[in-house]
């Protein structure tokens, strides 16, 4: 169990500036996401710490050990890749003792750490089989067990369930993260599904042009975006366009078209003055709805088209003025939520978050 430090990292493309001095910390046996659109510089990160790519400038530590200019062999790191990187012609069983077989390991210990590692991931049954005859799902626990044979100081994951239906993902995701901390693994983990990352991580960091957008827990990011790229990248959201009437203590009161909304001010770095423009951010699920007008944070407006999902409903909510709104409702009754009449909007101070324009 290690923990890795990202120290003014920069990785350039010719003119193109792919890493440009991102430093933080992932603490030992943490299991830590790396997100972002495409081309924000996740991958090229994990490449780097893995050994694919030598850094333009910057360090990378394991422990307190400088692993900067390590080939990826002499950093002892195991990788699952999106798709698989699995020997067809290979049983399940040679495909896990490579890296040990590459290692010279007698073949005593070899067999000894096969076995344990596909007991690991419930794939003992299969140690004889071709990678042909498995499912997606299987060939991804063997991937998985191939990683862990060679008990690496820190499991790399690039994107390693994007191949799989989405039962197998959600089935998969909580398999990694059960062995990430039975081996009390550090990890860090590649994907462009948010929900996953949500669900499993320890943290997360949200990457945007080669710099580090925010990091935080699961919920920290969801409920406190500190920027407009965060919180339209994670999850969906309304925002509402303003003007600051007054802040503090973390907290602000906006004038929007919508009316004066009161929240909470996620970017602590941030000292908005009166006047100023400012970005609302209001997750739809954190609307109600209701007959009568509430004392604050609220607007008028009507029911537009509604999607029914059985446990969750989404509506599209048209305000007289301003932006319209979606609002989620769980465990909906349509029948209360009469399109031909005048309805309100409303959302607690604390689930509005003031951000800048």
């Amino acid at each position: 169990m290690i923990s890795i430090s990202i120290e003014n990292l920069v990785k350039k493309f010719g003119t193109n500036v792919a890493l440009n001095g991102l430093t933080f910390r992932i603490e030992p046996g943490e299991l830590f996401f790396l997100l972002g659109p495409s081309g924000c510089g996740k991958t090229t990160l994990l490449r780097n710490i893995a050994g694919f790519y030598i850094p333009e400038g910057g360090r990378i530590l394991f422990d307190d050990d400088d692993v900067t200019h390590l080939p990826p062999h002499q950093r002892n790191t195991g990788m699952m890749f999106q798709s698989y990187a699995l020997w067809p012609h290979m049983t399940v069983a040679q495909n896990v003792a490579f890296g040990l077989v590459e290692r010279k390991v007698p073949k005593p210990e070899i067999g000894r750490r096969v076995g344990e590692a596909l007991e690991s991931v419930k794939m003992s049954a299969y140690a004889a089989r071709k990678i042909a005859q498995l499912s997606g799902g299987q060939q991804q626990r063997v991937a998985l067990a191939r990683a862990l044979v060679i008990r690496p100081r820190a499991l790399l994951l690039d994107e390693p369930l994007s191949n799989l239906d989405a039962k197998l993902r959600l089935e998969m995701r909580t398999e990694i993260r059960r062995v990430c901390k039975e081996f009390g693994l550090t990890a860090i983990y590649v994907t462009h599904d948010q929900k996953e990352a949500l669900s499993i991580s320890d943290r997360m960091a949200i990457l945007e042009g080669g710099r580090i957008a925010q990091i935080g827990d699961p919920q920290a990011v969801y409920r406190r975006p500190k920027s407009k790229i965060v919180a339209d990248f994670i999850g969906e959201t309304n925002f509402i366009e303003g003007k600051i009437i007054d802040a503090s203590h973390g907290k602000a009161r906006v004038d929007t078209p919508l009316g004066i909304f009161a929240g909470v001010i996620s970017d602590l770095d941030w000292r908005p003055a009166a006047g100023e423009a400012a970005t609302l951010s209001v997750r739809p699920e954190c609307w109600r709805i209701e007959l009568t007008r509430p004392p604050q944070n609220a607007t008028s407006g009507r029911i537009g088209e509604s999607i029914y999902l059985g446990e969750i409903a989404q509506y599209q909510f048209q305000p007289p003025a301003g932006p319209g709104l979606k609002i989620f409702e769980l465990n909906p009754d349509l029948t209360r939520r009469p399109q031909d009449r005048e309805l309100y909007a409303a959302a607690d101070p604390d689930d509005v978050v003031v951000l800048r324009k």
